[in-house]
C-alpha cells in the first residue's frame, strides 16, 4: 500500500467512487472507509472540519477534501496513467466541463428525478439541455478524454452509474440511443471498462434507496390538510 493512502466516502456516493476510479487508474493501493452519515465518525470530522462531509482522501496523515480537488491532488502526487491532458488549453477545457457537470449536470437531473409524474415533462427539460452540450463534446471520440479514460471521464462517470438508476424508478428513458447515441455509447464503453467496472455499488441497492429518496421528497411535497 502506498505510504498511508485512505479515502473516507460512502458506498452509494458518486462523488466517493469518482475518487476510488481514479486511484485505480493510477494503480494507487488505499484503504476505503466507508462512512455512515448519520453517525459520522471522529476521524471523518477531524479531517474535514469544515463540511463534514466526503469524500476525504488522507495521504501520509493529511487530508485533501472536495472530490475535483482531490482528483487533482491524485493527478500531481501520482504521475503515471495521466488523466488530465498535457496541453495547457486542454487541460482548462477538461477542469470547465468537469466543474459544469457537478454546478449544472447533476442538480438538474436530481431536481428532475425528485418530482412527481405529472411534472417530469417540465422538469426534465432543463436536464436535456445539459445532456445536449456533452452530446456535442463527445462528437469524434470514445471518450471525453479520447481514446481513453481521463479526468472529465470520472467526473462524469456517475452517469452511467446513477441514470440507469434513476430511469428505472422513473420508468423513462433520459438517455438513450435515440436521444443521445454518442452519450449512450459513452456510458456503456465507460461501464465495461475492467477498472470501473470492478467498482460499481450494487444496482438493486441503488434503487432501493433512491426510491426511499424520492418518495420522501414527493411526501415532503405534498399538499397537508
Amino acid at each position: 500500500m502506498e505510504k498511508g493512502v485512505k479515502l473516507f466516502k460512502t458506498w452509494s456516493s458518486p462523488f466517493g467512487i469518482r475518487i476510488v476510479w481514479a486511484l485505480k487508474v493510477k494503480g494507487v493501493q488505499f484503504e476505503q472507509i466507508d462512512e455512515d452519515l448519520v453517525n459520522k465518525s471522529p476521524l471523518l470530522l477531524l479531517y474535514n472540519p469544515v463540511h463534514k462531509k466526503i469524500p476525504v482522501l488522507v495521504h501520509d496523515g493529511k487530508p485533501v477534501v472536495e472530490s475535483l480537488i482531490i482528483l487533482e491532488y491524485i493527478e500531481g502526487t501520482w504521475k503515471q496513467n495521466p488523466l488530465f491532458p498535457e496541453d495547457p488549453l486542454e487541460r482548462a477545457a477538461a477542469r470547465f466541463w468537469a466543474k459544469f457537470g457537478d454546478d449544472k449536470v447533476m442538480p438538474s437531473i436530481w431536481e428532475a428525478f425528485i418530482k412527481g409524474r405529472e411534472e417530469e415533462e417540465c422538469a426534465f427539460a432543463p436536464a436535456f439541455e445539459n445532456l445536449k452540450f456533452l452530446e456535442e463534446e463527445l462528437k469524434g471520440k470514445q471518450f471525453f478524454g479520447g481514446e481513453r479514460i481521463g479526468i472529465v471521464d470520472i467526473a462524469f462517470g456517475w452517469l452511467a452509474n446513477l441514470v440507469p438508476v434513476f430511469e428505472e424508478i422513473h420508468a423513462i428513458k433520459m438517455i438513450d440511443e435515440e436521444r443521445f447515441p454518442l452519450l449512450h455509447a459513452w456510458m456503456q464503453e465507460f461501464s465495461k471498462a475492467p477498472v470501473i467496472a470492478d467498482c460499481w455499488p450494487p444496482h438493486e441497492k441503488l434503487v432501493n434507496k433512491f426510491r426511499a429518496i424520492r418518495d420522501q421528497s414527493l411526501l415532503a411535497a405534498a399538499p397537508h390538510a
